[in-house]
C-alpha cells in the first residue's frame, strides 16, 4: 500500500511540473526608452560622386553605406598604393607611394519627425589624366592628382536625395557632383 501511495505522490509532482512546463510564459514587456536615449535605426545612404566635361558624364562612382542612426560613425576606404618615382640611381631608381582612391566617413543622428541628420566627410584622389593643353605646364612622365576633400551636415528624410555639391576643377574643367540619397534599412 505505501507505494502506491509513494506512486501516486510521484505521478502527482511529476504532472505539476509538466503542467507547470507546457504555460506559456507570460509576455515580456516592450523595453522603456526614456527621454533622450538614442534611437537605433539602422539606415541605408548612397553616395555618388559624378565628373562631367561639360554637359557629357565621364565618370558616376557610386558608393553605399549602412549607418546607425546612434550617432555612431561608419567608414568606408577604397583605393590603391601607386608607385612615384622618387630620384634616379645609378641603374635604380626609388619610389614612395601615394594612396589613391575614396574614403567616406558618415555619421547619422535621429532629428525626430522622421527627418536624419548626416555629418559626412568625403575625399578622393585620382591620377590625373586628361592630355589637355592644360597638362602642358606639368613635368612629362610625371602623375599628376586630383584631390576632392568636403565634410559636410545635411538634413534628410527617407528616399530623399539632395545633391550635396558641385565643384570645378580649375586645372581640367570637369565638374564633380555629390548627391545623397538616404532610405531607411528594410
Amino acid at each position: 500500500m505505501k507505494r502506491w501511495i509513494l506512486a501516486g505522490v510521484f505521478a502527482a509532482a511529476a504532472l505539476t511540473t509538466a503542467s507547470a512546463q507546457e504555460k506559456p510564459a507570460p509576455p515580456e514587456k516592450p523595453a522603456q526608452t526614456s527621454p533622450g536615449s538614442v534611437r537605433k535605426q539602422p539606415l541605408k545612404v548612397q553616395f555618388v560622386l559624378a565628373r562631367y566635361q561639360g554637359e557629357k558624364r565621364l565618370s558616376s562612382m557610386p558608393y553605399t553605406l549602412g549607418v546607425l542612426s546612434d550617432g555612431g560613425r561608419t567608414s568606408m576606404r577604397l583605393g590603391i598604393a601607386v608607385p612615384v618615382a622618387t630620384g634616379p640611381g645609378a641603374n635604380v631608381s626609388t619610389y614612395s607611394y601615394r594612396d589613391v582612391g575614396t574614403n567616406i566617413d558618415c555619421s547619422a543622428s535621429d532629428q525626430g519627425n522622421g527627418h536624419y541628420q548626416l555629418v559626412v566627410t568625403i575625399s578622393d584622389s585620382s591620377i590625373h589624366s586628361d592630355a589637355g593643353e592644360k597638362e602642358a605646364k606639368f613635368v612629362r612622365d610625371v602623375p599628376v592628382f586630383r584631390n576632392f576633400n568636403s565634410t559636410f551636415t545635411m538634413l534628410l528624410r527617407d528616399g530623399q536625395t539632395m545633391q550635396y555639391a558641385s565643384v570645378t576643377d580649375p586645372v581640367s574643367g570637369e565638374v564633380t557632383k555629390v548627391d545623397v540619397t538616404l532610405n531607411l534599412a528594410k
